[in-house]
Formats: C-alpha cells, structure tokens, sequence
C-alpha cells in the first residue's frame, strides 16, 4: 500500500525532541502516524483532538507518562508535526499551545 499522506516536521529541532520520548510513547507516535500516513490527519478520539483554528494534538499515553504532538495538514496531503510535550499536568500548558500556533501560522504563511 503506497502512502498517501506525508508526515514531515517544523523544524529538526521538533524531530529531535520526540525522538527522545521514552520507547513506550514513541511506539504510539510511530503506529498512530502510520495510521495517519495512510488515512489522513484526523483519525479522532481518543488518539486526536481538534484544538481549534487548525491545530490538531496527537494524544499519547503509555507507561511512561502523557505526550501531546501537535500538528496540521497543508497543501498536497502534508501532515506538519509543529510542537511536542511530555505532559507533567492536567492542562496542556499556555506557552506550548502558543508556540505551536505560532508555528502554524508560520507553516501556512509560506
């Protein structure tokens, strides 16, 4: 089966970080975004959110500890990972929803 959706990244930065995720969430990160490679971005609850204005989370869970990715869809099937958290509280933090607005608002203004 050819892929239809591509995954890319912001920045290297952004692939670094969640390459060091602990091996449990990273075992979720590469079989949902398999999931997403072949059936597109939104593969809904409980594995992602809509956030608003764009914006989607992938929702990670595993042994370790709670992850957010956050990313959107662009032109030619391009699914963007913008941002992502080890979540240490209940509420995903102000700062990071900002920050990966603000990458998407960078990504789309290309």
């Amino acid at each position: 089966m050819t892929k239809k959706w591509l995954v890319t990244f912001y920045s290297k930065e952004v692939k670094n970080e969640i390459a060091k995720f602990p091996m449990g969430i990273l075992a979720k990160y590469a079989r949902l975004t398999a999931l997403m490679e072949d059936y597109g971005p939104n593969i809904g609850m409980p594995h992602t959110k809509h956030v608003g204005k764009g914006l989607v989370e992938m929702r990670l869970k595993a042994v370790e500890g709670i992850a957010r990715i956050f990313y959107a869809t662009v032109v030619h099937q391009e699914i963007v990972i913008l941002h992502s958290i080890i979540k240490k509280t209940n509420k995903t933090p102000k700062k990071d929803l900002e920050l990966a607005y603000k990458r998407l608002w960078e990504v789309r203004k290309k």
